[in-house]
């Protein structure tokens, strides 16, 4: 009974301890997006003076402002947010879906080049991005497609990474004995992959959709390149151009810009957070 009595308290204090170091990460994760969201509430000066903050002393009549700011320049910021809006969206859309198909047809197929061809998809990931952006460019003008949202997405259906993960994915997770049992009662391929597959890979597309929607809504680097016009700007070259005033940096704005574009992004985490838990638990668990 002592010993029993022993473990268990042993046991107590390794959740106690447990508990407090989730809480301090939480803490210290949560940290960073509260002080933006305080300074979006507070003046340049307030945040000149100090950087980091817990409070606001005027927070309505700094938010006002800040907006103000913000809504002043000469691009329209509710433009701007749609317009991210619009590339993520379908960015993320065609992207998950033309990715799943491929891995898809590399899991589920045999076929002569499919070995070569997912050496030619490992081969394309280690080529860093900007190395091609120069062609990309003068491909672009060359068919008059600058200053077109559509150069940001059609891109997108090509995804070496997200094929690559979602293959391993279907690696570990889907037995072709369902593929076959589908096709023994009649189904086409595109409905075995539309009706059994794809909704069996929700963890990992939910995994996806998460990288891939934040990394169209905070790219900066190509929308900075092919768009020119102000009302084709999506949002982070807007928050980028309120940094650029040649005569005061408004820090408050671009707090409140930062926020923006910060909000989004945390409501799609939050949406789809809990299907990457079941993503973890699936791979872990294989038959």
């Amino acid at each position: 009974m002592a010993k029993t009595a022993t473990l268990h308290k042993e046991s107590i204090g390794l959740k106690v301890v447990i508990y407090i170091v989730c809480i301090i990460l939480a803490i210290l994760s949560l940290l960073p997006f509260f002080i933006m969201f305080t300074n979006a509430t507070r003046s340049t000066a307030e945040i000149q003076s100090s950087a980091i903050s817990l409070y606001s002393a005027h927070p309505i009549q700094n938010l006002t402002r800040n907006w103000k700011v913000f809504n002043g320049k000469s691009f329209d910021p509710s433009t701007g947010f749609v317009n991210s809006l619009i590339v993520s969206t379908c960015t993320t859309i065609l992207a998950v879906y033309f990715s799943c198909l491929t891995s898809y047809a590399l899991f589920a197929y045999e076929w002569k080049l499919r070995d070569a061809f997912f050496g030619l998809i490992v081969g394309i990931m280690m080529i860093p991005g900007t190395v091609t952006m120069i062609g990309f460019y003068q491909a672009a003008y060359q068919v008059h497609m600058t200053n077109k949202l559509a150069l940001l997405i059609i891109p997108a259906i090509a995804s070496p990474n997200m094929v690559f993960f979602m293959r391993q994915y279907l690696q570990a997770s889907l037995s072709l004995e369902i593929v076959d049992s589908g096709r023994i009662d009649g189904a086409g391929e595109f409905m075995i992959f539309n009706r059994i597959v794809f909704p069996l890979m929700k963890p990992a597309i939910a995994t996806q959709c998460i990288f891939t929607f934040v990394g169209s809504w905070n790219n900066l680097f190509l929308p900075q390149i092919i768009l020119t016009k102000k009302e084709k700007y999506t949002l982070p070259i807007e928050v980028a151009l309120l940094n650029s005033d040649i005569y005061q940096t408004e820090y408050g704005s671009i707090y409140l810009g930062l926020s923006l574009t910060v909000i989004p992004l945390l409501i799609i985490y939050i949406l789809l957070s809990r299907y990457i838990v079941e993503g973890v638990a699936l791979g872990g668990v294989k038959s």
